[in-house]
């Protein structure tokens, strides 16, 4: 057995979980989440519990126990409690911005790039160089969080770009400068 899939989801007081015949609707104080899933597993409902179970040993049975259980699994501490990410900007002259549903950023290029907040998820900027994005689903957080970061990725030599705030930027040495013999 799946040894992701195996293990029981807990279901906090604040959320309400229906499970109907392939699809499961997540309600809680952030928000409401829904999804469909394969005929292949089945969802039950138990004692405030929620068990992902296979009906065969297939490969790819096994495969969506995993997953299904992991999605489950985002949906119900997505609604609960919430995702966060945090960006860093470094380098010089590298601001952060909110104005009003749009996010602008100075990264180095001839003109500020905006970004449209999308609905659902919550940009503040703390100070200048830093951006937090906080959501109920954690796909949309993750795929604004990379679109910010695609802007300019954090090079090795100098360490300038926006990251991650837990990233670790390997650094490289740069070109050595032959001294005058």
């Amino acid at each position: 057995m799946s040894n992701i899939g195996k293990q029981p989801i807990p279901i906090p007081e604040n959320v309400d979980v229906n499970i109907s015949n392939d699809s499961v609707l997540v309600k809680g104080i952030l928000g409401h989440l829904d999804m469909t899933y394969d005929s292949k597993i089945d969802i039950v409902m138990k004692d405030n519990t929620i068990w992902v179970k296979r009906r065969s040993d297939n490969r790819s049975d096994k495969e969506l126990h995993g997953l299904y259980r992991s999605l489950l699994k985002n949906m119900v501490i997505g609604v609960s409690i919430g995702f966060e990410k945090k960006l860093l900007l470094v380098g010089v002259g590298y601001t952060a911005e909110k104005k009003g549903d749009l996010l602008l950023i100075n990264v180095g290029f001839s003109h500020p790039i905006y970004f449209q907040i999308p609905q659902g998820l919550t940009v503040t900027t703390p100070d200048q160089t830093t951006i937090v994005i906080n959501g109920y689903n954690k796909q949309n957080v993750g795929d604004f969080t990379a679109k910010i970061r695609s802007m300019r990725k954090p090079e090795p030599y100098k360490g300038k770009g926006i990251k991650y705030s837990d990233e670790i930027v390997r650094r490289k040495a740069g070109k050595v400068v032959g001294g005058a013999s």
